[in-house]
């Protein structure tokens, strides 16, 4: 990667890739896949036009990382999102916008024709997502390239899950969120952006283990499935908050956090993990969360213990009448880069 004409200092150029960077694909280390889907989300939408307000945030983002000043040097590409991926987001988001308030009303779907129909068609989506999510990482995987996944709603990073487990074998996910996203079909959606953990810990044996952190909107069969499960270590904030109030500091639990991860850690980050103030426009906000530096420590901690972290996703970033959640998801996907790149150097 040649820079002897770029100065970082600038004013970032529109003409230029994410943060302003004078890359391409070919010579960027890490490549960025954005999805832009959000057929099953359940309340707000908006998150499938992140990638595009997040690329225009991140000219704002200075490239100066104290702690590691020179990740950026590698590379950095995303990708345009694909037009037919969208397209086929916004239509079948209308038809899953029919289908959920009919259900709602506690009508059944068999009796309904067109609510049966429409539900196989977002289940046949969601698979089709699914696979075209897979074979695209798993060809930038092949070409030697990181790969981070920009969503799009918290359903889109299934298929790099799979692709990551092909490549690098045994792997956990460090899940930052809201939400355990540990429902078995929500609304009878298979794919949900509420099931994509239960998928991913059903479909891929690679994964062994599951560790998330922040959890604070459940389900009681979430409850129990977090309880029965060996393969799952939830902290949820009501836990560390009360540890906290009692003595226990930030940096203590952080380092059970750590220690409850296998080598190889796939970092998932549901932007809904952070406060609202952060994310007033995610899908599913939920009050409470964390600010930026808690988890930009934790995440400093992973890369402290010698653990390889193999990918990331960055999901449920809102549009909102300003461009907030965009400059906040833009300086996330910037630290989550900088992670990535370093972790593999």
């Amino acid at each position: 990667m040649d820079f002897t004409n770029y100065d970082p200092n600038d004013v970032g150029n529109p003409n230029n890739n994410l943060f302003g960077l004078p890359t391409t694909e070919e010579d960027s280390r890490l490549v960025i896949l954005p999805v832009p889907w959000e057929v099953t989300v359940s309340y707000g939408v908006g998150t499938a036009r992140a990638p595009e307000g997040i690329l225009k945030a991140s000219l704002q983002v200075d490239l100066f990382d104290p702690e590691m000043p020179d990740a950026w040097k590698e590379g950095y590409f995303l990708r345009d999102s694909d037009r037919k991926i969208l397209m086929k987001s916004d239509y079948l988001r209308k038809e899953a916008e029919l289908y959920i308030d009919y259900i709602s009303k506690g009508d059944e779907v068999s009796a309904n024709q067109f609510m049966t129909k429409t539900l196989r068609e977002v289940n046949e989506g969601s698979v089709y997502m699914n696979n075209w999510v897979y074979e695209q990482t798993k060809a930038l995987l092949e070409k030697g390239k990181l790969v981070g996944i920009l969503g799009g709603d918290h359903s889109t990073p299934l298929g790099y899950f799979k692709a990551i487990a092909e490549k690098e074998g045994e792997f956990g996910i460090l899940q930052i969120d809201a939400h355990c996203d540990l429902r078995e079909a929500y609304e009878g959606f298979n794919y949900s952006h509420a099931s994509v953990m239960y998928n991913a810990l059903k479909e891929i044996p690679e994964l062994k283990k599951l560790v998330q952190v922040g959890i604070r909107d459940y389900s009681g069969g979430e409850w129990e499935f977090v309880n029965s499960s060996d393969r799952v270590t939830t902290y949820f904030e009501r836990d560390i908050r009360h540890r906290q109030f009692e003595g226990d500091t930030w940096k203590k639990i952080t380092t059970e956090i750590v220690d409850q991860l296998p080598q190889k850690v796939y970092i998932s980050f549901d932007i809904d993990g952070l406060d609202p103030k952060l994310c007033p426009n995610t899908g599913t906000p939920v009050q409470g969360g964390f600010e930026t530096e808690q988890i930009y420590y934790l995440f400093k901690k992973v890369l402290d213990s010698g653990k390889k972290i193999v990918g990331f996703d960055l999901v449920e970033v809102g549009v909102g009448e300003n461009d907030w959640d965009a400059n906040v998801g833009a300086r996330v996907l910037f630290k989550l880069c900088n992670l990535l790149v370093t972790s593999n150097s």
